[in-house]
């Protein structure tokens, strides 16, 4: 007698394979542009030009704005700590030596849209008088004739307080202030101060500004930096 069979066992289906799932497109980040702080606007400075008389200087469509002040005022140090670069703004060792205006423009991408005119310093003593009154005659008729000047800023030890020159420099751009020129008593130095001293001399800066304003500023401890980077933008892109 034949042995039954044992029913034959049914194929095994082969084991599905794994669906993949498609892998989603890695995209690349999307650089946001930022829009550039007036810090970083001021890192932007670069050297444009020099010169020792008025007709030496470019004509320019773009905002300027000047720095002016006694050698011994900090306006070397303003600029470069403005700037944050070292060495942007030439401080001599012997104050008085360098007559020219030096040009530094701004803007990024190598746009220029503004521009500072740092101006020597004047009232040192060693610089013979014809040298004196030659560089005064030619800082004034740059400070009222300038037609893209936008604003000027006037550096101030406050431990001296305005001097005769500063006074007679108040006296030039008078007019061109009263007319809508920008203009800023800048106290430098006021990390030597207290903290009534610096209010008492802010108080008395604005009221010799004549229509002006006042900051107080500390290269040292960075104290007003960003408040007058911000002061800069505001008065070179007011239009935008």
């Amino acid at each position: 007698m034949a042995t039954p069979k044992s029913p034959a066992k049914a194929p095994q289906a082969a084991p599905a394979k794994a669906r993949k799932t498609p892998a989603k497109a890695v995209l690349a980040p999307v650089t946001e542009v930022k829009a550039i702080t007036p810090m970083g606007w001021m890192h932007t400075a670069r050297f444009l030009t020099t010169a020792a008389e008025l007709f030496h200087l470019p004509a320019l469509d773009v905002p300027e704005i000047a720095f002016v002040g006694r050698s011994n005022a900090g306006k070397s140090t303003c600029i470069n700590t403005l700037t944050q670069q070292k060495q942007l703004a030439f401080a001599s060792k012997k104050p008085g030596r360098t007559q020219h205006i030096n040009l530094f423009a701004l803007g990024k991408q190598g746009l220029t849209d503004a521009v500072l005119a740092d101006l020597p310093g004047y009232g040192y003593a060693a610089v013979p008088k014809q040298d004196k009154l030659r560089w005064q005659k030619v800082m004034a008729n740059y400070l009222v004739t300038r037609e893209n000047l936008k604003g000027i800023v006037l550096l101030c030890d406050p431990r001296l307080g305005m001097t005769e020159l500063d006074e007679v420099l108040l006296e030039v751009i008078r007019p061109r202030v009263e007319e809508g020129l920008n203009f800023l008593v800048l106290l430098t130095k006021s990390d030597k101060l207290t903290r009534s001293e610096g209010a008492k001399a802010l108080s008395i800066a604005k009221l010799q500004a004549g229509g002006g304003e006042a900051k107080l500023f500390s290269a040292l401890k960075k104290q007003g930096v960003e408040d007058l980077a911000q002061l800069m933008w505001d008065w070179t892109h007011i239009d935008d």
